[in-house]
């Protein structure tokens, strides 16, 4: 039986960032609520998917812009280094779907 730990996040693009042959989209999901008065209280946070796929890279490069709304689907994977003696811990979202849903507000 094969084991997996999987992520999806449906928000908006912050910024595209190539790194090395990979490319890190940092995507905002919104966690926000209607306050008492009836106005939207925002609350997002910022997640950051790390895509390795060379053809995915360069289809993100070609069509996707900072405030777009993006669905993206992948893997999670606990990352750790030693930094000064000390281990550092991480986790990668390693994206293996990622798709426009529309464009940036006009």
């Amino acid at each position: 039986m094969k084991t997996f730990a999987e992520f999806q996040i449906i928000g908006r693009v912050g910024k595209v960032t190539e790194a090395g042959s990979t490319l890190k989209v940092s995507v905002a999901a919104d966690y926000g609520k209607r306050a008492e008065d009836g106005s939207w209280d925002s609350k997002p946070f910022w997640n950051t998917v790390t895509i390795f796929n060379e053809k995915t890279v360069n289809w993100i490069k070609d069509n996707i812009e900072v405030g777009d709304l993006v669905h993206t689907r992948g893997t999670i994977r606990e990352t750790s280094y030693e930094k000064d003696g000390a281990t550092v811990y991480g986790v990668t979202l390693a994206g293996d779907e990622f798709s426009r849903l529309a464009v940036k507000d006009q």
